[in-house]
């Protein structure tokens, strides 16, 4: 669901994507940019599943500003996962460098909030 759909989004817009990776679910790069993305599945609690990946990509921010660097969280675009995700303060996130989307069932991909 989630993974394969960023996955294939992500490489139609250019960035060389990763997967084999032990510490996030997916690596991207493109142009000397980083972006590391956190992906939930299904879940009969989204909003646990969103603060863990919000938790997990937090670890693994660098200590020092990299603009080089960005994090995205990645959910099922359906309504429990994505409000879990959206009630994250946008200024939060914003400090963080973090980006939300959304993939469908057909791999459609939508971005909820921020850019990478």
């Amino acid at each position: 669901m989630g993974g394969p759909g960023l996955r294939g989004w992500l490489s139609s817009q250019g960035w060389t994507v990763r997967t084999d990776t032990d510490f996030v679910d997916i690596v991207a790069e493109k142009d000397g940019h980083l972006l590391y993305a956190e992906v939930k599945g299904a879940s009969t609690a989204p909003g646990l599943d969103v603060d863990t990946a919000i938790g997990q990509l937090v670890r693994r921010m660098p200590s020092e500003p990299d603009q080089s660097v960005s994090f995205a969280l990645v959910v099922r675009d359906e309504p429990r996962s994505v409000d879990a995700a959206v009630r994250a303060p946008q200024r939060i996130l914003d400090l963080l460098g973090m980006a939300l989307y959304a993939v469908d069932e057909d791999g459609g991909v939508r971005q909820l909030f921020g850019r990478v």
